[in-house]
């Protein structure tokens, strides 16, 4: 392992990063990519700042939600933190236990 990848692993740590919080973001940069999840016919313009996700992590999310668009969110924590730019690292951080909720706010599309 390169030195980068082993003081990324401990900085994950350090900040109490786990699978699931990861698996959130994607989850997240899927829903900023595309809010209707490929359902066609239906387009949704989101001001994700009303969501408290600035601009440029927006953007950031939506370049990451395209990459896995059609992936499981269960990426390996590394990959995912070296695509992430310094703003949405802080960003993630300080909301990584609220993620999930975002989900909560976009009717499932895949249930009955």
């Amino acid at each position: 392992m390169s030195q980068e990848h082993n003081e990324s692993l401990q900085n994950q740590d350090s900040f109490g990063l786990k699978p699931q919080h990861f698996a959130d973001l994607i989850r997240t940069a899927q829903l900023v990519f595309d809010p209707t999840a490929g359902l066609s016919g239906r387009h949704l313009k989101v001001d994700w700042e009303e969501f408290g996700i600035p601009r440029d992590v927006a953007a950031n999310l939506k370049s990451l939600g395209e990459e896995y668009q059609y992936a499981s969110p269960h990426i390996p924590a590394e990959v995912v933190w070296s695509k992430l730019t310094t703003e949405t690292r802080i960003w993630f951080l300080e909301n990584k236990n609220k993620l999930w909720k975002l989900e909560e706010a976009f009717p499932a599309l895949d249930e009955d």
